[in-house]
C-alpha cells in the first residue's frame, strides 16, 4: 500500500528542519551535505509552499532569510547596556603590563587561593553588533554606535544564516544580548566580487568595508545576497540565565545554536597568555576570516564586576594588535615543501611585492583544504597580508581580474624528496611522507633539534646542517654526538666572495667555528629526557607534554614500558599523545633512535620524583579539593584553610566541577550559588567539624 503524500503543513515542517540543517552544517560547521543547487531548490519549493498557502507561514521559517521589505531610514535605539570598545596593546611588553594592572587591581578582592584566570579570542576584524532575544525569539540586532546609542539593523541580520531565529532551547531566558561581530569570509568576497564585476560595478576592497556597508543598508534582499556571518563574544543584557564566567557562557551561547569566536581558550597566567601571542605570532593558524590582533579577558563575572569600567572600556579586558599590510600581486608557482614531521607544505611563490618595508617573494598557503578553498592557481592575481609585519599569508584570490581558464592545482601524490607515496592523516588535513628515511625530514628534524625550541645547540643553524649532510658526517640525532674538532674544522663551505656579486668560493670551517659548535653540542647532553622528548619531532609531543610523561617515566627504561593506558591516564595527555609516545618509543625506528643517542651519553632521564608521604594518603581530606566561603564562627581565613591542608585537603578559591565541597559560613554569596548549580555538596561549619574534627 503506498505512503500517502505529507500534507502542506508536513512538508513544510519537514523543509524548514531540512534547511536549518544545512545552515548549520554549513555556516557553523563547515562541513555540508549537499550542493548549493540542491540547497536552492530545497528553499524554492519552502517558499511556493508558504506562497500557496500562507497560513502556515511562520516568522521564524528560513524563507526569512531571504530579505523581507526596504526599510525607509535606520532608527536608533539606545542600549540596555552600554556597548563600550576595548583598549588597545601593540607590544607583548605593553600586553603583560596591562595585564598585570588588571591583576593588580584585583589584589585587595581575592580570597585566599582565588587567582585570575583569562580567556584568549581571536580578535575577528568585522563590524560590532548586539543582538537580542527576548524569550527565545531575535527581537533586536543594533551596531554599537556611540557606544549609548546604535543603528536598528535587525532587518539586515535576519538574512544571516549562522544566527538562528528562535534559540534552540526549552526554556530561554527572558531577555539575553549577544555581543559579537558580524563579517563576511574572505571566499565570499572573492565570489561577490565576480558578480559585482560581472554585473558592472566596482570589486570591493576588503571584507570589512563590504561588511560596514551591508550591515547598513535599507533593503536587506542585497544583505541576503552576501553571505554575512556573526560571531559571538560577549554579552550585554542579561536576564534569566545562570552563568558565572565567560567560558560558561560561550558554552551555553554554542548549546542554543549560535556560533562563537573559534578557539576561545582559557589561560592559567598571564605567562601562559604572553607564551601564546609569541606561538601565534609565528604560526597564525589558517583561518577563513580577517583577524586583527588577539583579545584577553577576565573570565569570573564576579571579578569583572570588582574592576568595573571606564568611560569608554571595561577594565577587565584588553586587546593586544598587530598591524595589516596587504598588496596585491601575482602567483607564479606553487610548491611544496617537506617538514619535520613529514608534514607537505604547500608555498606560494609570488612576483616580488614590497609589504611594511620588505619584499615578499613567498608566502605559506597552509595545506591542501587551503588551496581548495582560495581556489588558488598559479597565475592568479592575489591578495597577500603580513599580519604584525611577520607573517605572510595569501588571504583571497582577486577571481574577477582571471582573465583566462587556469587549471587548477593538482597535489603531488609522491614525496618531492624521497618519491615515497603520501598519505592523509585520518580525519585531517594535512599530508605527510611517511618514509622514515626521507632525506627532508631529516634536514628539517636536525635544524629543530638544534634550535632554542630544541636541545639549544649554539652554532648548529640550517648552513651548519646542510653542510653536514653534504659532507655525509651526519645521518641521525647521535651522529651530532660523534663529531670532532679536527673534523669540522678542515671543512669547507660555498660562501660569498667579498664584493664579487654573486661568485662563490670554498672557505673553511675553520677551528674557532668548530670549537664551539662541539662545546654547544657537549653542553646539550645534560638537558633531560623530557627537553630530548620534545625535541626529536615526535608527533603532538612538544616541551610541555614531554615534561607531563617524564614526570611519571623519569627515565628511558621506564618509558619503554609503560603501555599506552598507562601514558593516558596522565592528567592533560590523553589517548592520541599516548599512541603517539608509546609508538614511537616502542617502534623499531624509535628505539633505535633513543638507544642510539644512549650509546653517545646523551642523558636520558629527570631526576626521579619524591615519593609522597605515606602519612598524608590515610589523611580523612587526602585527594579531596575543598572551598570555604562566608564567615565562619571558629575559624579565621588563614586557619581554615590550614586546618584543611592539615587533614591532607587543597583550600581551592573557586568552585569548580573539581570541587569536593563547599564550607559555607554566614552570608554565603556567588560560591555558594555556583556549588549548588553544580551539585557540588555543601557543608555547614558545624557540619564540617563534626565530620572531620572528631576531637573538638
Amino acid at each position: 500500500m503506498a505512503m500517502a503524500a505529507p500534507t502542506p503543513q508536513e512538508r513544510i515542517s519537514e523543509l524548514t528542519q531540512q534547511i536549518r540543517h544545512h545552515d548549520r552544517l554549513y555556516y557553523q560547521d563547515a562541513a555540508p551535505e549537499i550542493t548549493d543547487l540542491q540547497y536552492d531548490q530545497l528553499m524554492a519549493e519552502l517558499i511556493d509552499l508558504e506562497k500557496k498557502h500562507p497560513e502556515l507561514a511562520d516568522d521564524d521559517s528560513p524563507t526569512q532569510r531571504v530579505g523581507g521589505d526596504v526599510v525607509e531610514h535606520l532608527v536608533q535605539v539606545p542600549h540596555q547596556v552600554p556597548m563600550l570598545s576595548i583598549d588597545n596593546t601593540y607590544s607583548r611588553e605593553e600586553l603583560k603590563a596591562a595585564m598585570q594592572r588588571i591583576e593588580k587591581s584585583l589584589d585587595g578582592s581575592l580570597q585566599d587561593g582565588e587567582t585570575v584566570a583569562w580567556v584568549m579570542e581571536y580578535k575577528i576584524d568585522g563590524v560590532a553588533g548586539s543582538i537580542r532575544y527576548e524569550n527565545g525569539k531575535l527581537a533586536l540586532a543594533l551596531t554599537r554606535g556611540n557606544g549609548v546609542v546604535g543603528d536598528d539593523i535587525t532587518h539586515n541580520v535576519r538574512t544571516i544564516r549562522d544566527l538562528p531565529l528562535t534559540l534552540q532551547c526549552d526554556n530561554p531566558p527572558n531577555v539575553v544580548e549577544l555581543r559579537g561581530e558580524i563579517y563576511m569570509t574572505e571566499s565570499d568576497l572573492a565570489d561577490l566580487n565576480v558578480r559585482q564585476t560581472e554585473a558592472g560595478g566596482e570589486p570591493f576592497k576588503n571584507t570589512r568595508n563590504v561588511t560596514a556597508g551591508t550591515i547598513r543598508l535599507l533593503d536587506p534582499k542585497i544583505a541576503a545576497e552576501r553571505k554575512l556571518r556573526f560571531f559571538c563574544h560577549g554579552n550585554g543584557q542579561i536576564d534569566g540565565l545562570d552563568v558565572h564566567d565567560h567560558m560558561g557562557f560561550l558554552k551555553w551561547v554554542q548549546s542554543v545554536g549560535v556560533p562563537c569566536t573559534p578557539n576561545a581558550t582559557p589561560l592559567r597566567s598571564i605567562d601562559e597568555a604572553l607564551d601564546t601571542v609569541a606561538k601565534l605570532e609565528v604560526e597564525m593558524p589558517d583561518l577563513p576570516f580577517e583577524v586583527d590582533g588577539i583579545v584577553f579577558k577576565v573570565d569570573s563575572f564576579s571579578q569583572r564586576d570588582e574592576l568595573g569600567i571606564r568611560s569608554k572600556s571595561p577594565r577587565w579586558v584588553i586587546a593586544y594588535k598587530f598591524e595589516r599590510y596587504e598588496a596585491t600581486t601575482r602567483l607564479e608557482a606553487i610548491e611544496v615543501q617537506v617538514g619535520k614531521a613529514g608534514t607537505i607544505t604547500p608555498v606560494a611563490y609570488l612576483t616580488p611585492v614590497d609589504i611594511a618595508g620588505t619584499t615578499v617573494s613567498r608566502a605559506s598557503l597552509h595545506n591542501v583544504d587551503e588551496i581548495e578553498r582560495l581556489d588558488a592557481r598559479v597565475g592568479d592575481i592575489v591578495v597577500v597580508e603580513k599580519a604584525g609585519k611577520i607573517i605572510p599569508k595569501v588571504v583571497r584570490v582577486e577571481k574577477h581580474a582571471r582573465t583566462e581558464d587556469l587549471p587548477q592545482y593538482e597535489f603531488p601524490t609522491d614525496c618531492p624528496e624521497c618519491g615515497e607515496p603520501l598519505s592523509r592523516d585520518e580525519g585531517g588535513v594535512y599530508i605527510r611522507c611517511t618514509n622514515p628515511q626521507c632525506p627532508a625530514q631529516l634536514r628539517q628534524r636536525l635544524v629543530y633539534f638544534g634550535s632554542r625550541a630544541g636541545m639549544d645547540i649554539d652554532g648548529l643553524g640550517e648552513e651548519v646542517v646542510d653542510l653536514l649532510l653534504q659532507k655525509n658526517l651526519v645521518r641521525s640525532f647521535a651522529d651530532l654526538y660523534r663529531l670532532d674538532v679536527d673534523t669540522l674544522a678542515d671543512l669547507t663551505w660555498p660562501r660569498q666572495r667579498k664584493g664579487k656579486g654573486d661568485e662563490m668560493i670554498d672557505v673553511q670551517f675553520g677551528r674557532k667555528n668548530a670549537e664551539n659548535l662541539i662545546a654547544g653540542i657537549e653542553e646539550s647532553r645534560t638537558r633531560g629526557l623530557a627537553r630530548l622528548l620534545s625535541s626529536i619531532s615526535i608527533r603532538h609531543v612538544g616541551p610541555r607534554v614531554a615534561k607531563l610523561i617524564t614526570a611519571k617515566f623519569w627515565n628511558l627504561d621506564l618509558l619503554k614500558k609503560a603501555t599506552t593506558e598507562e601514558v593516558a591516564a596522565i592528567h592533560e595527555i590523553g589517548d592520541r599523545i599516548a599512541e603517539s609516545i608509546v609508538g614511537f618509543v616502542q617502534s623499531e625506528t624509535g628505539s633505535a633512535t633513543l638507544d642510539d643517542l644512549a650509546s653517545v651519553n646523551v642523558v636520558l632521564s629527570e631526576p626521579e620524583p619524591q615519593e609522597p608521604d605515606p602519612d598524608t594518603e590515610e589523611l580523612p581530606l587526602a585527594g579531596k579539593n575543598i572551598v570555604a566561603t562566608g564567615t565562619l564562627e571558629h575559624y579565621t581565613r588563614d586557619e581554615i584553610k590550614a586546618r584543611i591542608e592539615a587533614l591532607g585537603g587543597r583550600a581551592a578559591g573557586s568552585v569548580s566541577k573539581k570541587t569536593d565541597f563547599l564550607i559555607a559560613g554566614a552570608k554565603a554569596g556567588s560560591k555558594l550559588t555556583k556549588a549548588e548549580s553544580l551539585g557540588v555538596e555543601v557543608l555547614t561549619e558545624a557540619e564540617f567539624r563534626e565530620r572531620y574534627e572528631t576531637d573538638s
